[in-house]
């Protein structure tokens, strides 16, 4: 069995019907200095049986395509 990518940040928004906004964060090396800036991408998650609300640190997971841009799944709330 394979291992689905995973990835954690915090739900903006989840205004939309079974779907939450997650903003990923993560740090990544500036090509000319080397130092460290933040890079931030928003993803379309499923939610499912799991109750999350805007704040949340969750963790999303790659599923097959639910609809045109949803292709996460929130599979657990971490904070």
């Amino acid at each position: 069995m394979r291992k689905r990518q995973k990835l954690m940040g915090e739900i903006v928004s989840e205004k939309m019907d079974k779907t939450v906004v997650v903003k990923v964060t993560k740090k990544v090396p500036h090509p000319v200095y080397g130092k460290y800036v933040k890079r931030s991408k928003k993803y379309l998650a499923h939610i499912g049986a799991v109750d999350a609300k805007e704040g949340n640190i969750v963790e999303i997971s790659a599923i097959p395509p639910k609809s045109k841009n949803k292709r996460w799944l929130v599979s657990r709330v971490l904070r």
